[in-house]
């Protein structure tokens, strides 16, 4: 167990000083969702006053949604840092050392998990400071964290089992864009569910950024069902371990392949 703790956190600086040489990264991740959150914010803003919308500021309602956008899509491109390996030739040496496959998931997750703690920390104050209200407070924005986290590294495993596999940065980001923009609207980020129509609201209801976006708003309001919240992210740690299962299994696959 100690050889796995510390090849995982050998594997997870490796990604962090990778992380820590180019910055920027983070920031050029967050264009988007910024200009989402900005534009989609005042676009939108009236839908508030359909009836059932319940709320009356559609900024607060958005933001949950933006942060778990965001983790959701830069965590699907997480399989493009083993296709670069891959092609250098690291990833070969590296099954070949010591080093445990689990520790080479590990490192690569906790990576993620850093960039989205820091992503969603980022649009939750960007929210704030357009005027967006979260009653929940400290511990609100904390499970919106976590929802957000849990839902990162279950899609980051699933792009490194498909990098590992397909080999391709053209497989993977046609894949990428093929899943997550659907799942994103196909869930509670920018619309109510009750406004779905039928059949989106019964995909909805299985669907995992759906469960991340309603957790993390449902923490932020001011009468909090913890109950709820804590079902919703039972669902994400559950599916998390069995995605960082499969991406781990992937790296045998790939092992035999070559």
């Amino acid at each position: 167990m100690t050889t796995a703790v510390a090849h995982s956190w050998y594997m997870t600086l490796r990604s962090l000083r990778a992380l820590l040489r180019q910055p920027a990264y983070v920031a050029v991740t967050l264009v988007q969702p910024v200009i989402w959150l900005l534009l989609f914010g005042a676009l939108f803003k009236r839908v508030v006053d359909i009836p059932g919308f319940g709320t009356s500021s559609y900024v607060t309602f958005l933001t949950p949604g933006i942060a778990v956008m965001t983790a959701l899509f830069s965590s699907g491109w997480s399989g493009m840092a083993f296709i670069e390996d891959i092609d250098r030739g690291v990833l070969d040496r590296f099954l070949v050392s010591p080093v445990r496959r689990s520790a080479m998931m590990a490192g690569s997750l906790a990576y993620g998990a850093v960039s989205n703690i820091v992503q969603t920390l980022i649009i939750i104050l960007l929210g704030l400071a357009i005027g967006a209200h979260f009653d929940g407070g400290v511990p609100g924005a904390a499970a919106l964290v976590v929802a957000a986290v849990l839902l990162g590294t279950a899609v980051a495993s699933l792009s490194n089992a498909l990098g590992l596999l397909a080999r391709q940065r053209e497989t993977l980001i046609g894949a990428t864009q093929f899943v997550v923009l659907p799942l994103t609207f196909l869930s509670a980020g920018l619309m109510q569910t009750g406004l779905m129509p039928g059949w989106m609201q019964g995909i909805a209801r299985y669907n995992p950024v759906n469960w991340a976006v309603e957790a993390g708003r449902e923490a932020l309001d001011a009468s909090v069902d913890w109950s709820f919240v804590g079902a919703r992210i039972g669902g994400l740690l559950a599916l998390t371990i069995v995605c960082a299962w499969l991406g781990t299994k992937a790296f045998r696959d790939y092992q035999r392949s070559v």
